[in-house]
């Protein structure tokens, strides 16, 4: 007999009360690239509560290919640059975080406020990250209003902004 595991029971025990907010689909002229969740305890989210971030992903990428564009976007929206050794070191967090994925394959990540982030890759832990500026730097990539997907950002807020 199959025991049915429900989606979210990789990172549920860390946000118990955690509903989904929003959903929506990153596309790059008209393609699907993945299918984002964000699961929150309150509504709306803010910066100072845990909360998830969920990439299903419709495309094959490398983890280079997941590194390199997670921290294009997490430097040009940084309010002031970050240093060269901060950046190497965001590249090798995010190196151990990440996978090559293929399509069906998600990866969540755990905001943990004033504390860091913590990935799991098709449900199981991957990486905890101690570093709470990187966390805030790498979920604004979708939740900052400087986000280059606007639309993304609403429908993942439930069209309420993100409070600070």
């Amino acid at each position: 007999m199959l025991l049915a595991v429900p989606a979210w029971a990789d990172w549920h025990p860390a946000l118990p009360d955690g509903r989904l907010v929003g959903s929506g689909d990153f596309t790059w002229f008209g393609v699907s690239l993945y299918t984002a969740r964000l699961w929150s305890a309150g509504l709306p989210p803010t910066w100072d509560q845990p909360f998830a971030l969920e990439l299903t992903y419709h495309r094959v990428f490398s983890r280079e290919t997941l590194v390199e564009v997670s921290l294009k976007e997490m430097r040009r929206m940084a309010k002031a640059h970050p240093d060269e050794s901060t950046l190497q070191r965001w590249s090798s967090e995010m190196r151990d975080a990440f996978v090559d994925v293929r399509p069906g394959m998600r990866i969540t990540g755990l905001y943990h406020p004033g504390k860091g982030c913590t990935f799991f890759v098709d449900g199981q832990l991957r990486r905890r990250v101690d570093d709470p500026a990187f966390a805030r730097a790498f979920f604004g990539i979708w939740l900052d209003p400087r986000t280059r997907d606007k639309q993304l950002r609403q429908r993942l807020l439930g069209m309420a902004g993100l409070a600070e």
